[in-house]
């Protein structure tokens, strides 16, 4: 996957390695579930990878692996105060 684009519009690239624009994390049971000792690839495999929007700061989140299409987070508007 060489890329992809935003909700706004914004070409998010995967060209780089490492990449800028992806993350990855794991849930703090999966991360317990672990050897103490685990080799880093073997780590990288197991984690969930998203992807930030460089422009908008969108989360493209895939959950499933790069064969599904993410689940899309957008930031709030900080400038809008809480209801309540």
């Amino acid at each position: 996957m060489p890329g992809m684009r935003c909700t706004c519009g914004q070409r998010i690239g995967l060209g780089e390695i490492p990449c800028p624009n992806e993350y990855r994390f794991m849930s703090d049971e999966d991360l317990d579930k672990l050897p103490h000792t685990v080799a880093s690839d073997e780590l990288h495999q197991r984690m969930t990878s998203f992807l930030k929007c460089p422009k908008c700061g969108r989360l493209h989140v895939f959950w499933k692996g790069y064969g599904e299409l993410p689940m899309v987070y957008a930031p709030e508007d900080s400038t809008t105060p809480p209801s309540g």
